[in-house]
């Protein structure tokens, strides 16, 4: 039964929600009506430039408009937020308020000519559907109740009987009153588009300056994280590899200059002396991982020789970038022929292997810069590379996609495996 009884109670509390009783119905109203006062500086200013064009008196009104612009988008934002609950953002201004650059500038914003565009073409328009709700419900009360305003009339001036066009006003009443709400939610719904796109601020600008933040937030993040890993990598190689390096030479001295220790003792004193050259030799792997001194101070093509020297296999290395790119996208080069070559070591069964890095102008220029860095490493594996299933490629198209970068795998089963890597040298 709760079921059923659902719908009709769903329908009359629509039905009582939008009612020309309804306080739906009185705040559209009372939002179209507000218009007409708010409109009458506009409407006072047209007036005299139409019945007095040219110069004199008929241009001061015009000029106030003009003068009072501000103050009118005040007063709209002010109507939208108090009588429709919507809030209008603001524009931010451009140039000084008292200055004239500034003031020159402001009126050359795009921003204050589609305020003005409001104000001169939809503030008049939305005076006048004001003035047509107001109409409405005006007429429709007066029809409703025009056998009321007859019983009010003198009985002489009373028409005898019940007259069908009486009947007719009435309900042609009642219908007005019906649609006078509806037709203030229209005005309201129009009106209140209308201020978004003009008093509010421009959405596309808006939306390029957020791209524009964001890029540089993201930039920012990423500078921070190479510093802190060089600030890792300096902490790493000044500190513990010192100690490693200490430590595994005290074993080493103590080895040769104790012969007549027991077997046992050199026994662990050979044991720990290995395991501190292993951790040594650890240990330098990671400082070169996270951000190589070599990179830093001789450039990308030094390091990336390091890498291809320390290979396992044959290494073809080609490096023409000419100018450096920046210290992140630097970073990144060396990370994705690091991560690439160690993937080809334990994956590809790879018996040699040619790594291509070039910079070249990209095929449309963006705003950070018309170049791109080209990075093409290619094995002669098995193939078969397939980012779905391991966790090596993934972090590879994470670390180019922080830089707004591209890569695209070619690996076919039995092999050739090729990959592209393109990043903005822009950034």
């Amino acid at each position: 039964m709760a079921i059923r009884g659902g719908a009709p109670r769903r329908t009359y509390t629509w039905i009582t929600a939008h009612a020309p009783w309804s306080a739906w119905a009185w705040r559209n109203t009372a939002f179209t009506a507000a218009a007409i006062p708010a409109a009458l500086p506009v409407l006072l200013g047209l007036t005299c430039t139409v019945t007095a064009p040219g110069p004199g008196p008929g241009t001061i009104p015009p000029l106030l408009v003009l003068l009072l612009g501000p103050l009118l988008t005040r007063l709209q934002r002010s109507r939208f937020r108090a009588l429709l609950g919507l809030e209008v953002p603001k524009v931010e201004r451009e140039g000084g308020r008292l200055t004239p650059f500034g003031l020159v500038r402001r009126m050359r914003s795009e921003a204050t000519w589609r305020q003005y565009g409001y104000h001169l073409l939809v503030s008049p328009l939305a005076a006048v559907a004001g003035a047509l709700v107001v109409l409405a419900w005006a007429f429709g009360v007066a029809a409703a109740c025009i056998y009321g305003w007859i019983w009010i009339l003198p009985t002489e001036t009373r028409t005898a009987g019940w007259s069908n066009d009486y009947d007719a006003i009435t309900c042609g009443g009642a219908l007005l009153l019906l649609a006078a709400p509806w037709l203030a939610a229209l005005f309201a719904r129009l009106d209140a588009a209308a201020a978004a796109a003009l008093l509010g601020p421009n959405r596309a600008r808006e939306l390029e300056r957020r791209v524009e933040d964001l890029a540089e937030s993201r930039a920012g993040v990423l500078d921070a994280a190479d510093l802190e890993r060089r600030r890792i990598e300096r902490d790493l190689h000044d500190g513990a590899q010192q100690r490693l390096v200490a430590l595994a030479m005290n074993l080493g001295i103590a080895r040769a200059t104790l012969p007549d220790l027991p077997a046992e003792a050199k026994a662990v004193i050979d044991e720990a002396h290995r395991e501190a050259k292993e951790a040594i030799e650890e240990l330098n792997s990671l400082v070169r991982g996270l951000h190589p001194a070599v990179l830093e101070d001789r450039g990308l093509d030094a390091a990336l020789s390091g890498i291809a020297a320390r290979a396992p296999f044959p290494v073809e290395l080609s490096v023409d970038i000419g100018q450096r790119p920046g210290a992140t996208v630097e970073a990144v080069a060396y990370f994705v022929v690091s991560e690439t070559l160690a993937n080809v070591a334990k994956h590809a069964r790879a018996d040699h292997c040619r790594v291509h890095v070039v910079r070249g102008p990209a095929p449309v220029p963006s705003a950070r810069g018309g170049d791109l860095l080209r990075i093409t490493v290619t094995d002669d594996g098995v193939g078969g590379a397939d980012p779905a299933r391991g966790t090596g490629l993934v972090g590879l198209h994470k670390r180019v996609g922080s830089v707004d970068g591209t890569i695209k795998i070619e690996s076919p089963l039995g092999g050739p495996t090729v990959i592209t890597v393109e990043l903005p040298c822009g950034l």
